[in-house]
């Protein structure tokens, strides 16, 4: 009943709103910004942005937005982040994450990596398109639709397409060398081999494993 709680909270299209106007941040966010990012006054932002707290979809803090420290600096401001607890409803209830847990052991034990990045790239080809993702930006959009929250990293030397998400998260904090090699696999599937984007691995804490950039990138 928990989850369900937190999950009917998201109903209200403010509140909506607000959570994934943080949650596309990637980091933390105050009050103001938030408000501003979802078209809303500032006290009803505040408002909403703490019932999400409540119900466990948001975690909050406190420090000062400015940068500046010592006297003058000013209160700190209170800011939100995504929760890392998962939430999902199933009724009646299942427990795929057990069992998704189980076969992974069972595959890591016997060695069968190369048998299920196999199965993961075919998986990738049959959900592909027969014109593929085309470039970054398209490769957001179908990303997206797959759970990962991409977004474009042009802070480097070429710009590449990161992922907030893992969407086989869980799994993959038990048997990381598994389910990441998985991932790419099935990514790369996905994108397709002779495309104009390619997927390799750059894992970085709290996102994503793999990154996708362009096929011209012959640099790493």
């Amino acid at each position: 009943m928990e989850d369900i709680d937190a999950i009917a909270v998201l109903q209200d299209p403010v509140r909506r709103r607000l959570y994934e106007y943080v949650v596309a941040q990637g980091r933390e966010v105050g009050r103001n910004e938030a408000a501003e990012g979802a078209g809303v006054a500032r006290t009803l932002a505040a408002h909403h942005l703490d019932r999400l707290t409540e119900a466990g979809l948001l975690e909050s803090g406190s420090r000062r937005l400015t940068g500046r420290t010592g006297p003058g600096a000013g209160r700190p401001a209170k800011v939100y982040t995504r929760a890392p607890a998962e939430r999902s409803v199933s009724l009646p209830g299942r427990d795929y994450r057990t069992a998704a847990e189980l076969l992974a052991e069972a595959a890591e034990e016997a060695g069968l990596d190369a048998g299920l990045c196999a199965a993961a790239r075919r998986r990738g080809e049959a959900l592909r398109g027969p014109e593929g993702p085309g470039g970054l930006e398209a490769t957001v959009e179908l990303l997206t639709a797959r759970g990962y929250e991409p977004y474009l990293d042009d802070g480097g030397q070429a710009p590449v397409v990161r992922m907030r998400n893992c969407p086989f998260h869980a799994v993959a904090e038990r048997f990381p060398p598994l389910v990441c090699g998985m991932n790419l696999a099935l990514l790369e599937g996905l994108l397709g081999a002779d495309g104009s984007v390619r997927a390799r691995m750059d894992a970085r804490p709290g996102e994503c494993c793999v990154v996708v950039e362009d096929s011209k990138n012959n640099d790493h």
